[in-house]
């Protein structure tokens, strides 16, 4: 087990620690819990295209980037955002932000505000509990009531870090059929009063 030589951080990913995220992907993880390994090898190809203009990708706060496409292939209008690497003095994982302006209600197609992936040698250490934590004071800012997050039925651990955070069960739903449908558990963290 490597040992910490950091705090966990967020930060913003730029090229200088780009090397440390590509290793990562090469090694099997990605951001991506719905494509996996298919996501990893875009982006893989990606940043082997222009490493510069993947990093400047992760901000997207004005949603310019053009249309998303969704894992059945369909094409929907983006909404802003933008992600963040989690950091320990290496890179740990990513979580991501996105959301609607002026409401903080988000698209059917949009399953929640954020979502979050931690490299599998990195977990159980309570990073993503972390990283959520770190995370939140930025979805205030924007003056968001509340931030959804979902997660599949057998996912406790991360049911766990929503839980860990003040957020509770709203109710099941079943997935829009993008996402290959079946069953889903969304949850909501409200903002502090």
């Amino acid at each position: 087990m490597t040992v910490r030589t950091e705090p966990v951080t967020l930060r913003r990913p730029v090229l200088d620690i780009l090397p440390s995220y590509v290793d990562a992907l090469q090694r099997g993880w990605s951001a991506d819990n719905v494509r996996g390994h298919v996501a990893a090898e875009a982006e893989l190809r990606r940043i082997g295209e222009d490493a510069q203009a993947f990093v400047d990708s992760m901000e997207d706060t004005e949603a310019k980037r053009g249309s998303v496409v969704l894992p059945d292939g369909s094409t929907v209008k983006r909404i802003p955002g933008f992600r963040r690497w989690v950091w320990d003095g290496d890179f740990c994982g990513s979580i991501g932000f996105r959301w609607s302006p002026g409401t903080s209600e988000l698209p059917p197609h949009v399953l929640g505000h954020i979502g979050y992936a931690i490299v599998p040698w990195k977990r159980d250490r309570g990073y993503a509990s972390l990283a959520l934590r770190l995370l939140l004071p930025e979805a205030w800012s924007l003056g968001l009531t509340h931030v959804d997050l979902t997660t599949d039925p057998d996912n406790m651990p991360s049911q766990k870090v929503i839980l860990n955070n003040g957020g509770w069960l709203v109710g099941l739903f079943r997935k829009p059929d993008a996402y290959g449908g079946g069953e889903g558990m969304l949850f909501r963290i409200r903002a502090p009063i």
